[in-house]
């Protein structure tokens, strides 16, 4: 069952995140640009819509009625259902897309293996998160008992992610990073890899 009691209950709360942090969306946004391909993609956990909208992403999986309804007000067509069990048939869309969704999902290979099969061949999966082992991973799991979203959040490494994704079938990874972590301040830089930002999106190619 998706983890999306905290969502249904305090999704005001989730829509105030972005405005009071939006240096930190705006990067996390410029990153997932930045790997973006072009084409049909859809959005798995699509959430209120805040990164569908401004991508052109048309098209989202979301479990969580209120924040789907938010969603649907930002022009996102949205289909009922989760990341492992995706309401989609196979072979349908150029790209996919899981935002900060990762660490939410009961499991993680079979959603990986769910994106897979609803990609066309050359089809791009990019999975944007919290590196578990960065400055925000790290603040995150620190006080995620008393966070009403993350109190049942698994945080992963990037090493983690880039390894489901292989078992799931994908290839030809790329990593990139940003929120760069500088005197207790997250930079907007973007760079390739990982080990230094805290937001980290892994890309995967389906080439069969």
């Amino acid at each position: 069952m998706a983890k999306i009691e905290s969502f249904e209950r305090f999704y005001r709360e989730y829509e105030e995140w972005f405005e009071r942090n939006p240096d930190i969306y705006r990067a996390e946004l410029e990153l997932i640009r930045s790997v973006l391909p072009e084409g049909d993609g859809i959005e798995i956990g699509v959430g209120t819509g805040r990164f569908a909208a401004p991508l052109g992403i048309k098209v989202g999986v979301e479990p969580s009625d209120a924040m789907a309804e938010i969603a649907k007000r930002r022009g996102v067509e949205i289909l009922k259902g989760n990341a492992e069990s995706l309401p989609v048939p196979d072979s349908s869309f150029d790209f996919a897309v899981m935002v900060t969704t990762v660490c939410f999902v009961d499991d993680v290979l079979r959603s990986f293996r769910e994106a897979f099969r609803i990609l066309k061949k050359g089809g791009i999966f990019i999975v944007g998160f919290v590196d578990k082992d960065s400055f925000l991973g790290r603040r995150y799991q620190k006080k995620k008992n008393s966070s009403r979203f993350y109190k049942d959040a698994t945080f992963y490494s990037t090493a983690e992610i880039v390894e489901f994704l292989k078992k799931a079938g994908f290839s030809g990874i790329l990593v990139r990073q940003t929120l760069i972590e500088k005197d207790g301040k997250l930079l907007p830089v973007l760079k390739d890899g990982s080990g230094e930002g805290s937001f980290v999106v892994v890309k995967g190619v389906k080439k069969h």
